[in-house]
């Protein structure tokens, strides 16, 4: 069934369901009237009409009984409508993730990311459940009420009304001061997700270094900012409800008294009286239960404008239209004139050309903040170059779909990332044909995993927890060298993660990456010059420009920046020798 049917099919039910509310209380009034006739009134001779009585008594159950079914129908239907909503809500949140810039992650923290798309989304659909449909019959009910008011008495339904405007104005003041509360309240929420992520995360170093006290304390104090914001929200909102109440005391003894006098002077029946009463209670009751759900309206408003500001952050800039993709790409990269900044007038990189043919390996090497990690970057497209252009093949990678073009690449990064699943399952990840488990099982033995993946208590089939826990960071490496090996890309990008194993892993690592490497076009960002020495190019950059390149002999032979590099890594131990 299409929303606009079911928004329909809502409206309908919520509306039938009010008109037959308001219409139980004339019922009952009407009773009340026969019972006061047939005992002290006119027809007191006569007796009690208990055949009309009856008929009123059951036609006012039917009433309620159908109002009451189509309130659960419309119910129903509502929850149905806000969950597929909400659902789509958060289908648009996690696609809106694959289309934002590796430049806005840069910028933002991981669990402030992760809460808006999250706890935000969770927010908002509760919000949502517990005021959509609640604030529509509320709204449909005061209205129907006022027009039955209007119909026993004018005199008591301008009484009845007289004191809503001040209500309401009680409840907008209240609201506009709770309001940035309860935004305070979410972005506190969010700092606080984002910093036990963090954290978490970093538990190890953290408890390590002796900073668990200092990280005790950073938590207290942020989780007192939530307590402080949550506080000011609920309180502050919490004031409508005692407002609402007070004006609604005053109503019932201003109608009591009014009524009375009515029902002395013979103006209204003590049955009329009794019917606007009931209305003025049900009146009271929508306008209490709204001023109820203002702090629950509010938060989610909150929630709601961090939701759309992270819908609205800028995206990636459009695949084409056509990839220009070469039908069977052998790996050549040229770099003409390339040049990126992330903004603008401040170059991080500048005028960088280069000509890979197929087949060869590139090492790029230089100090921390050099570039290299960016230049790699530019060439999956994580960011756009600001000049010049980039061509794989030939074609220019600004003219291929961004799907395309990376599955050019394979990547073997230093910080090693795996999921909550099974060894086979990571190591086919990113794969985009189906893999036969002799496929990943002959990949892994080229990477040299094949032999501590069978010592794992199900082999392939032994489940990971989440990022990897439970295997070594060698072990993750070679997983991941798996991976690019099932792969099999053209071109192969490295970012050497031997510094932190041991010497035999970090041997099994060097042979698995050369056996990777061969016959393939093989970018190294090097961070040991000692395990570049045969490639065929290295570039030497500082400052976002390449400064050198040429050959290991050839840059040892120019006495410049590698040669001064090499000499500090020998003089660690760590050079060619």
């Amino acid at each position: 069934m299409s929303f606009r049917r079911l928004i329909t099919g809502i409206a309908a039910l919520g509306l039938t369901s009010i008109l037959l509310n308001v219409c139980g209380p004339r019922l009952l009034g009407h009773t009340t009237d026969l019972i006061f006739s047939g005992t002290l009134g006119g027809d007191r001779r006569r007796g009690i009409d208990y055949h009309a009585v009856t008929v009123t008594l059951a036609v006012t159950l039917a009433v309620y009984a159908v109002s009451g079914l189509c309130w659960i129908l419309q119910g129903r239907l509502t929850t149905r409508v806000i969950q597929h909503a909400v659902s789509a809500l958060r289908q648009e949140a996690g696609t809106k993730l694959s289309r934002l810039p590796l430049s806005y992650f840069d910028r933002q923290q991981r669990g402030e990311v992760l809460a808006r798309v999250t706890n935000d989304v969770d927010n908002l659909s509760q919000s949502l459940q517990q005021t959509l449909s609640q604030v529509t019959n509320s709204l449909l009910l005061v209205l129907g009420i006022i027009v039955m008011m209007m119909w026993i008495s004018p005199l008591l339904a301008v009484i009845a009304l007289v004191t809503v405007p001040l209500a309401l104005l009680g409840a907008l003041a209240v609201g506009r001061r709770a309001q940035p509360q309860f935004a305070r309240q979410w972005q506190s929420t969010g700092e606080l997700s984002a910093y036990v992520e963090e954290m978490y995360s970093g538990h190890a170093l953290v408890r390590s270094s002796g900073r668990g006290p200092d990280a005790v304390r950073e938590f207290g104090e942020r989780n007192r900012a939530l307590l402080l914001a949550g506080f000011r929200a609920q309180f502050l909102s919490g004031l409508t409800q005692p407002v609402m109440s007070f004006v609604n005391n005053v109503d019932y003894v201003l109608i009591a008294v009014v009524g009375g006098l009515r029902v002395a002077s013979g103006t209204l029946s003590i049955g009329e009286v009794q019917a606007f009463i009931q209305y003025a209670w049900q009146f009271s009751g929508p306008l209490s239960q709204l001023a109820a759900l203002g702090n629950v309206m509010q938060s989610g408003v909150a929630s709601a404008e961090r939701i759309f500001e992270f819908l609205d952050a800028p995206e990636e800039t459009p695949d084409p239209p056509a990839s220009t993709a070469p039908p069977q790409p052998r790996g050549r990269v040229t770099l003409e004139n390339v040049s990126f900044g992330y903004e603008p007038g401040r170059p991080l990189l500048r005028g960088i050309d280069l000509d890979v043919p197929a087949g060869r390996t590139v090492a790029v090497v230089g100090s921390t903040g050099a570039g290299k990690t960016t230049l790699v970057n530019l060439l999956m497209r994580f960011y756009e170059v600001t000049g010049g252009r980039i061509l794989i093949d030939g074609a220019d990678a600004a003219a291929m779909t961004r799907h395309a073009l990376r599955s050019h690449f394979g990547t073997v990064p230093q910080d090693t990332w795996l999921f909550a699943g099974t060894v086979a399952d990571n190591i086919a990840y990113g794969v985009s044909r189906l893999v036969t488990r002799e496929e990943i099982e002959a990949a892994s033995r080229a990477a040299a995993a094949d032999h501590f993946i069978r010592t794992l208590p199900d082999s392939y089939d032994t489940v990971l927890a989440d990022d990897g826990a439970g295997v070594s960071a060698g072990e993750r490496q070679l997983l991941t060298i798996a991976r690019a090996f099932l792969a099999d890309p053209p071109i192969l990008l490295l970012d050497e993660a031997t510094s932190a194993v041991d010497t035999r892993t970090e041997l099994l690592i060097q042979r698995a990456t050369e056996r990777l490497s061969a016959g393939r076009t093989t970018f190294v960002i090097a961070h040991r010059l000692s395990t570049i020495r045969k490639a065929d190019l290295i570039l030497v950059m500082d400052e976002g420009a390449v400064v050198e390149r040429g050959t290991h002999a050839e840059l040892l032979a120019l006495g410049g920046l590698y040669a001064r590099l090499h000499a500090a890594h020998a003089g660690r131990g760590t050079g060619t020798g």
